[in-house]
């Protein structure tokens, strides 16, 4: 009687003690926040993550940066403290965890961090993550978290009176900002264009920039997995798997890794107390390999590691892994030192573009906003993007992107264009931050470089005492040396062994552009890469670009204005001149837009209207370009690489790049897509000849046939010729040479074209084409065009049909209002061709034939 009396009895306890049971939980503390200045304590509501400024523009106490010159009336933001503050609940069953963690992934920058009014961290780099152990500090229901920014300009103040005398800061806007020669950006570890840049605006924020965890566990964690790939090849891939796994106990544990549904692999290891690093080797056979979208397949194993304690998973992580071999290849030659990527044994010439971040207030950038950039770099034919070092180490979904699409990525460090104190305190902060952004990234398999800096090497020359750009004159011996010095540590000591330490099979390079050790990088040096900018700031005409090619090409560039519909956005109709207060100040670049002007008078009429000019702008900067990427391209195997600057932009702004602000794509990105494609023909004139190159990126030999014909701008046929060609893999080279006087008299030169067509063996499929003409575009006798079209929708994709008896040069196609982009566009249409171009809308729209608008050079004179 008594047993069945206690049964019941027994069961309700154990039911009981198992609710009780502690179990893992992750917390975002994202709401109700509140923010206020020390000066005022009046709260406002607050967005996390998020920063000061969109803060303070949701509240309606600022207007739009961006808008007009509004930027020059928000000066004073950066010269306060703020405060965030927020409440949030921990129920007795999470409190009963054995570890409690607040995680800070992103904090802008100087923060002190209350935890129920006790100080529990400070914070001071924007690049680094904090983990705070608060066991003893939260308590059961309502916690309070208060997080105090000081003034980043302040405290930079301080750092540069201690220092004793100003580094160089090239593009630290110390003026704009109301601090005049005060330039404190270097100090700060935090984004260098917060602090302006030549194609950004001054505005230093504060706050949460990404999210804040509680978390809770019991037993055991993963705190890291590395797969480091020793050797891959297609026959067998030597991995050796490394995990930390912090535990509260001290016993043998299973570890368990699955690559997908191919290969199972298991490890024992014993554990203590503490952290606990564990490594063992796995082999697989035959494996799928990761390649950039134009060689192969960006393949990648969903890897899943577990720890099992006694037959009972303790813990899991599950990763998106590419197996592959990446070298950077810098090896003698007859003319200098070889540099190239070498992708699972392949020779990858670079196509793409250098990328900086996407908004000065990184929080309000999208998933979506991500998944477009990285979506118009690859059809645009881009297989590199390099992240740029007066940025930020971007946010994972970048990484996961380019690995899903094929793309790879030169990673900077962050530094550019300054030279940077070597106090103790500093360099160790960059120590942690090296090795936790290399930490984080190196299962990536997109990353292809870890790269020291930006332009710092170039612009100091230690090893030239006449060289750079004129640093060490405002110094004496014993300043001069402190700050090499502390360059020397940084970049050729810190950063490279936490490359080595971290990720051992990645390359580092420690200065962007850069000969070799020891040697500085000029415009056409015979090693290492260059960053040519001889187009633009030395104003060579673009013709030049053939004169001076690298090894390889990691910067150049040339501006251009936005779009009409993205001026709109921020000025008023009495804005619209280049020359108006505010498009100067949409303009960094101090020559920048009269450098447009200039250019254009070389090579276009420069039109009067406003709207014409922004058109024959874009124009302009896609044609220079467009000789650029020929010209590096046709130098392979020389040259290995062409990143021009740059993709995109962080506001409306007149800048080198390829998309606006809102990833309009510009003229330029057609050109890049066109320039970038796998095969290509380059036609173009030299010393009274005129040449064609083919260029092939591919892997097997293409067989076809090689058509150039001079037509004029009605069409008609003056000269002609057909040729069988085989096109070897991985190649560039000249397939035909003429003297300009056979193919066409001088009298015509300005009413013809040459047509040059790359069909595949059968002549059914075209591969290439291109056109060339014989005198600049100011020069041509250009027709009106009479220009039929129409247009017609599938599954939401417009097609438009066009067609002309005269050729419209450089034709723009435009749904006025409607987001979106073309397959191709800026084009010219030939005469008597037929034309199909794609439109594809951003969102799903009817569209009419009335909608589309054309404009063509001719509409411009």
């Amino acid at each position: 009687m008594r047993t069945k009396t206690l049964l019941p009895i027994f069961v309700l306890f154990f039911l009981n003690a198992c609710q009780q049971m502690p179990k893992p939980f992750q917390l975002n503390l994202h709401d109700n926040w509140s923010f206020s200045s020390p000066d005022t304590l009046s709260w406002m509501p607050a967005e996390v993550p998020g920063t000061v400024h969109t803060d303070l523009i949701a509240n309606g106490v600022i207007e739009d940066p961006y808008y007009r010159t509004n930027e020059k009336d928000q000066q004073w933001i950066d010269k306060k403290d703020w405060i965030y503050k927020t409440t949030f609940k921990v129920s007795d069953n999470q409190l009963a965890n054995e570890h409690l963690e607040l995680f800070f992934e992103g904090l802008d920058t100087y923060a002190k961090i209350y935890l129920n009014e006790e100080l529990i961290l400070e914070a001071d780099n924007f690049f680094r993550s904090w983990r705070v152990p608060v066991n003893t500090i939260l308590h059961s229901g309502e916690n309070d978290l208060r997080i105090e920014f000081e003034s980043p300009t302040k405290v930079g103040v301080v750092e540069l009176e201690n220092w004793g005398y100003a580094l160089p800061a090239s593009n630290d806007q110390s003026e704009n900002g109301e601090m005049g020669d005060k330039k404190v950006s270097i100090f700060t570890r935090k984004p260098g264009y917060h602090y302006g840049w030549d194609w950004g605006p001054r505005l230093v924020s504060s706050g949460i920039w990404a999210p804040i965890r509680l978390q809770g566990w019991s037993d055991l964690i993963i705190r890291d997995i590395f797969y480091d790939q020793k050797s891959v090849d297609a026959s067998q891939a030597v991995l050796e798997v490394n995990v930390e796994i912090e535990s509260s106990f001290e016993d043998q544990v299973d570890l368990e890794v699955a690559f997908g549904s191919k290969a199972i692999f298991q490890h024992t290891a014993a554990l203590k107390t503490g952290l606990n690093k564990v490594s063992f080797p796995i082999t697989m056979d035959e494996p799928t390999l990761w390649w950039t979208h134009d060689l192969g397949e960006p393949f990648l194993y969903s890897t899943t590691l577990k720890v099992l304690h006694n037959g009972t998973l303790k813990d899991q992580q599950t990763d998106n892994i590419g197996l592959r071999s990446i070298e950077l290849i810098r090896e003698a030659d007859k003319a200098g030192e070889s540099f190239y990527f070498s992708l699972n044994g392949i020779p990858v010439f670079a196509k793409g573009a250098n990328y900086i971040p996407q908004d000065i207030f990184i929080p309000r950038v999208t998933n979506q906003q991500y998944q477009d950039m990285i979506n118009s770099a690859k059809d645009a034919n881009m297989n590199m993007l390099r992240v740029w070092g007066g940025g930020f180490y971007e946010k994972d979904i970048f990484y996961q992107l380019c690995d899903e699409q094929g793309i790879l990525v030169w990673q900077d460090f962050m530094f550019a264009c300054s030279m940077y104190p070597g106090n103790e305190e500093f360099l160790e902060n960059v120590q942690k931050e090296a090795e936790e952004n290399v930490q984080r990234l190196r299962n990536y398999a997109s990353i292809a470089l870890w790269c020291g800096n930006n332009e710092i090497d170039i612009a100091w020359q230690q090893y030239n005492p006449e060289g750079g750009w004129g640093w060490k004159q405002l110094y004496d011996e014993k300043q001069k040396a402190e700050i090499w010095q502390a360059y020397d540590t940084i970049f050729h000591d810190i950063l490279a062994k936490a490359v080595l330490d971290y990720a051992p099979n990645t390359p580092y390079w420690p200065s962007s552009p850069m000969a070799g050790e020891q040697q500085h990088a000029s415009n056409n040096t015979p090693s290492g890469d260059i960053h040519y900018w001889g187009v633009w700031h030395g104003l060579h005409r673009f013709e030049e670009f053939r004169e001076n090619i690298g090894r390889f090409m990691s910067e150049y560039g040339f501006q251009s204005f936005p779009e009409f519909a993205t001026v709109e956005k921020f000025t008023l109709p009495e804005d619209w001149d280049i020359e108006s207060e505010v498009m100067a100040s949409h303009q960094r670049s101090g020559i920048g837009n009269l450098r447009i002007k200039q250019y254009m008078d070389l090579y276009y009429q420069v039109p009067k209207d406003f709207r014409d000019m922004l058109y024959v702008g874009q124009v302009l900067q896609a044609e220079g370009m467009r000789m650029g990427f020929e010209a590096h391209r046709r130098a392979m195997p020389y040259c290995m690489g062409s990143l021009y600057w740059q993709i995109n932009d962080c506001w409306p702004v007149a800048s080198w790049s390829s998309m606006d602000y809102y990833q309009n794509w510009k003229a330029l990105h057609y050109a890049a897509k066109k320039a970038f494609e796998p095969v290509l023909v380059s036609p173009y004139m030299e010393q009274g000849e005129v040449l064609v190159s083919v260029i092939s990126d591919k892997t097997e030999v293409i067989s076809g046939q090689l058509e150039l014909e001079v037509i004029d701008f009605e069409g008609n046929s003056l000269w002609q010729q057909k040729e069988a060609i085989s096109i070897q893999p991985l190649t560039a080279s000249i397939s035909f040479r003429e003297k300009m006087e056979h193919i066409l008299s001088a009298e015509k030169n300005t009413t013809a074209l040459l047509k040059v067509r790359l069909l595949d063996q059968e002549g059914q499929n075209l591969l290439s084409q291109n056109e060339l003409y014989f005198v600049p575009t100011k020069d041509l006798d250009l027709p009106t065009a009479d220009i039929e079209y129409s247009i017609e929708q599938n599954e939401g994709i417009w097609t438009i049909e066009l067609q002309s008896g005269q050729l419209a040069k450089n034709l723009r196609l435009q749904f006025e209002g409607i987001p979106g982009h073309f397959s191709d566009n800026y084009f010219d249409l030939l005469p008597n061709t037929v034309k199909v171009v794609q439109f594809h809308p951003d969102k799903p729209v009817e569209l009419s034939l009335d909608q589309l608008s054309l404009h063509s050079i001719k509409e411009t004179l």
